[in-house]
């Protein structure tokens, strides 16, 4: 022993190349509860490395035919996109952007200090007036998703547009010719 107390551990994190963000935190409007579950610990596996970390509001879902259900969904996810956000509906139909398109977007959003609240719906889809309302339709794909699975892949994509931006080589923009 020589009587030399070891150094402080150095707190760090594995995200700690990205800058913090200026502005609000991006919000995750969605239909149906995250619980304890694979789906879970994904999202919460890139949230995490997210500066600053994205919030996320939970709609009931609702009960009734399909129509009926996008009808009370989409009224109660309309009263929850704050005053002043950018609301940004994932849907099928939708823009399909790649990596670098997304974080030029989330980019110039951030420019305008605008929030974006990204709306996700539920089994049934997004109300017609949800669709109406937002100012921005993205595509996750071509593919259907489970609405609990797009969060983990919309945190996956909001950590990877971060490292596009601050040029960080979580992104490998090589693809084969």
């Amino acid at each position: 022993m020589t009587g030399r107390a070891a150094p402080p551990p150095r707190k760090t994190t594995r995200s700690s190349f990205l800058p913090p963000r200026p502005g609000r935190a991006p919000l995750i409007l969605a239909v149906g509860r995250l619980r304890a579950g694979p789906e879970r610990a994904l999202y919460d596996h890139y949230a995490a490395r997210l500066r600053p970390p994205p919030e996320v509001a939970e709609i009931a879902e609702a009960r009734g035919s399909a129509a009926e259900i996008r009808r009370r969904e989409g009224a109660a996810l309309l009263a929850a996109i704050p005053d002043g956000a950018l609301p940004v509906a994932l849907d099928l139909g939708g823009e399909a952007l790649d990596s670098e398109a997304f974080a030029a977007r989330l980019a110039r959003w951030q420019e305008a200090a605008r929030a974006p609240c990204f709306v996700i719906g539920g089994a049934e889809g997004l109300d017609p007036a949800v669709l109406a309302r937002a100012e921005c339709r993205l595509s996750l794909g071509a593919m259907t998703w489970p609405h609990l699975l797009v969060r983990a892949l919309l945190a996956e994509q909001l950590f990877r547009a971060q490292a596009i931006l601050a040029n960080h080589p979580y992104h490998r923009a090589w693809r084969p010719g």
